[in-house]
């Protein structure tokens, strides 16, 4: 069944909702909310609302002790994401990280998927404790992911192959849209309808949504097999969709 996960994007230092596709390299994103709230009140609040699963997403430099004061308020309840490779993996877990969210080392200077890095990671810390984040942006027919915060294509599509030949190497996917991502206007239905018909793993979705009732949305497209973060829209940033009923749509789903 369809679950809602909780999301803290941190973008320097500071927990934000943004437009995905305008962190370029400038560094000044379109900024839907800044919250006044340090990271650990929302893990916090995750914690005692029993969201397992959250993702704290590092979007660029200047987010390290953020992340970490989130990670401390809940120790091995929150997934971290956002500049995390070989040389550090072990750190973040120690910091109480449950599971470990990689994508842009996956790739080298040019853009090429790396295999040998991801079995790298894999074998260190275990598939158990590795979500590979397949950000994408729409290639019709098929989805190109994209790296370094979603302004770079790769050379690696979103595919029912791809999904099948990763699964090895981690325990969950994460899909955001990168196309959508933060501007509340609707999800990418297809690629959520694809990732429910294919994907071999526990895979989130993340982008558009802007109503309570696309909970609902995603779990008839996915059959129940695909789970959705809201940020931007959901009322702890500013957004129209009660927290608490998302709350109570989990409840529901694990009474």
């Amino acid at each position: 069944m369809t679950r809602f996960r909780p999301c803290i994007d941190l973008h320097q230092g500071r927990v934000k909702q943004i437009v995905g596709g305008s962190l370029d390299a400038a560094d000044a994103p379109q900024t839907n909310f800044i919250s006044e709230n340090a990271p650990a009140w929302f893990a916090e609040r995750y914690r005692r609302d029993g969201l397992r699963g959250g993702h704290v997403i590092q979007l660029g430099p200047g987010n390290r002790d953020a992340a970490r004061e989130a990670l401390a308020a809940w120790p091995n309840g929150l997934q971290l994401g956002g500049g995390v490779n070989d040389a550090n993996a072990n750190e973040w877990l120690g910091a109480g990280a449950e599971k470990l969210i990689v994508t842009s080392w996956l790739f080298d200077e040019n853009a090429r998927f790396q295999w040998k890095r991801l079995e790298t990671l894999a074998n260190q810390i275990g598939p158990e404790k590795l979500v590979i984040d397949l950000s994408c942006r729409d290639a019709h027919p098929e989805w190109r992911v994209a790296m370094n915060r979603w302004q770079t294509p790769t050379d690696l599509y979103v595919s029912p192959q791809t999904l099948t030949e990763l699964a090895d190497f981690c325990s969950e996917f994460l899909i955001h849209a990168a196309d959508v991502e933060g501007l509340r206007g609707g999800m990418d239905d297809d690629l959520i309808r694809m990732l429910g018909d294919h994907c071999p793993l526990p895979v989130t979705y993340a982008g558009g949504a802007a109503r309570f009732e696309d909970l609902a949305h995603t779990e008839a497209l996915s059959g129940g097999r695909v789970d959705l973060t809201i940020g931007s829209a959901l009322d702890l940033f500013g957004g129209n969709i009660p927290y608490a009923d998302c709350v109570a749509w989990n409840e529901r789903r694990t009474s």
